[in-house]
């Protein structure tokens, strides 16, 4: 049974089931997710409780003991099973699927696995704990939706803020959900109940944003050319290595001038895009991407990109006389602004 996040309150409140999995990269919302399991097997007499971590020297045998083993008192058992990499190998992958099949009345069983990807997420063993489990998925919070999740969460807390100031907290904690979090609670901290002004948002929130290399081409091809400059800035503070981001931009620029090539011989965009592998919300920018950006300005970005690349191995450019991450900049900004 694949239950929604939202909806696994009201499933706890009608009944418990044997087996659980939450599968998430968002830690703050597994978390939440886990402890409301937690809540409501110890208010059903769950009072013993293993955890177990799935590393290097782990022995599936354990799991099998764990929950063949009696209580010492009597009492019924939560069993955790944590999986960090979301990957048990051959042997998990077969003990998983028996342990299925012989789940004790007495425990209840909580797994936890990050995203899983599209390859694992066919895998025997993933199907078998969607047939047998109450399965959550939970999707990450991306920047679009970040603001209305803010707002929802300052409203649990009886506080409410106008746009400019949620697109504010938004951009310095995007991709740190946890960060968001502690500093929504700070905001009920520092002030009572009612809506913020900007200058208390302001004053109160840090930046705490973690950039991502590959949230910076979905800025890019946007066209989001302030998310793009901030997050170039976030990524070059952070210490992230200048090849890669390049690899990332090169990237990008490489696969739209297929697309470009394509459609210019009559070829379908969604064709091209199946053939090409892309989907999910990278397809969804492709299309205003492609009408914004003509192909003689990709042909000219990539010949940008080399010379960027040569900047990056300490050779000079002819192009460029400053600084790599500017350089840098430069060129992405050509693609977002579409000239």
């Amino acid at each position: 049974m694949i239950l929604r996040a939202e909806a696994l309150d009201g499933h706890l409140a009608k009944s418990l089931a044997p087996l659980y999995v939450i599968t998430s990269d968002e830690h703050l919302l597994a978390l939440e997710a886990a402890d409301k399991i937690r809540r409501a097997a110890r208010a059903q007499g769950y009072s013993e409780r293993d955890v177990l971590t799935v590393e290097r020297s782990f022995k599936w045998g354990e799991l099998l003991a764990a929950n063949q083993a009696l209580s010492l008192f009597g009492d019924k058992k939560l069993i955790e099973l944590r999986i960090p990499t979301g990957k048990p190998g051959k042997d998990g992958a077969a003990a998983l699927q028996a342990y299925v099949k012989d789940l004790s009345p007495d425990n209840l069983t909580l797994i936890t696995l990050p995203k899983l990807d599209w390859q694992t997420a066919k895998a025997a063993w993933v199907a078998a704990l969607q047939q047998a489990a109450v399965y959550v998925e939970i999707p990450n919070i991306e920047r679009g939706q970040l603001p209305n999740w803010i707002s929802m969460r300052l409203s649990m807390q009886g506080q409410s803020t106008d746009r400019q100031s949620l697109d504010f907290i938004a951009d310095r904690v995007e991709g740190n959900l946890l960060a968001a979090h502690q500093e929504i609670q700070k905001l009920g901290l520092l002030h009572a109940a009612g809506k913020l002004s900007y200058e208390q948002v302001h004053d109160a929130v840090l930046n705490v944003a973690r950039y991502d290399v590959f949230k910076l081409s979905e800025a890019m091809l946007a066209g989001d050319a302030a998310r793009l400059v901030r997050m170039l800035e976030g990524l070059k503070g952070e210490g992230e290595a200048l090849p890669l981001v390049l690899w990332a931009v090169s990237e990008e620029i490489r696969t739209l001038l297929k697309l470009k090539a394509g459609m210019a011989q009559g070829r379908p965009l969604p064709a091209l895009l199946k053939e090409y592998r892309i989907w999910g919300p990278r397809e969804r920018l492709m299309d205003p991407a492609l009408r914004r950006v003509t192909l003689p300005v990709l042909e000219d970005a990539l010949r940008q990109a080399a010379q960027v690349d040569k900047m990056v191995k300490g050779l000079r450019a002819k192009a460029y006389a400053g600084d790599q991450w500017d350089a840098m900049l430069q060129l992405a900004l050509r693609i977002a602004r579409g000239q």
